[in-house]
C-alpha cells in the first residue's frame, strides 16, 4: 500500500486528499481532509449517484419524519418493484433512510437530515479558499 492510500475493503483502495490553498498573505497552506470525513462522504455520495435514488430520497425528505408507504413511494417516484427495493437497500446501507414494517405496510422515511447537512458542509468547507477575497461575493 502506498503512503496516503487506505484500504476500506478488500476491493476498494482510495487515495485520501489533501487540500492546498493560500492564506491572506499568499503563503501556501495545506489542510488535510480527515480520512473518515472523505471516506464517509465518498460512500454517501456514491449512494446518491443515481437519479432514481436521489429522487426517492428527495420525496422522503419532503414527506417528513412520518415517511411514506413503499407503495406510495413507488407511485410518487415512478420507481416500483425490485428496482425500488434495490434503491432503498442502498440508501439504507448509507444510513440515509429507514424501512419499518407497520402492520401490513412497509414505511420508508428519510432519517439522516443531519448527515445531509454535513454533506453540504463538506462540499462548502473550503469554498473559495484559493480565490482572492475580492472575488468572493456569494456569502
Amino acid at each position: 500500500m502506498q503512503p496516503g492510500h487506505k484500504i476500506i475493503s478488500n476491493f476498494i483502495e482510495i487515495t485520501l486528499a489533501q487540500s492546498n490553498h493560500f492564506d491572506n498573505s499568499r503563503n501556501m497552506k495545506q489542510t488535510a481532509i480527515p480520512d473518515l470525513d472523505l471516506a464517509v462522504a465518498a460512500s454517501t455520495f456514491a449512494a446518491l449517484g443515481s437519479e432514481q435514488r436521489l429522487s426517492v430520497l428527495r420525496l422522503l425528505v419532503r414527506a417528513g419524519p412520518e415517511g411514506l408507504s413503499i407503495g406510495e413511494l413507488g407511485q410518487r417516484s415512478g420507481v416500483t418493484g425490485s428496482t425500488l427495493t434495490h434503491h432503498m437497500k442502498l440508501l439504507a446501507q448509507a444510513g440515509l433512510v429507514t424501512q419499518e414494517r407497520k402492520g401490513r405496510s412497509i414505511i420508508c422515511a428519510a432519517v439522516a437530515y443531519d448527515e445531509l447537512r454535513h454533506l453540504s458542509e463538506f462540499l462548502l468547507r473550503e469554498c473559495c479558499a484559493d480565490c482572492p477575497d475580492t472575488e468572493h461575493t456569494h456569502g
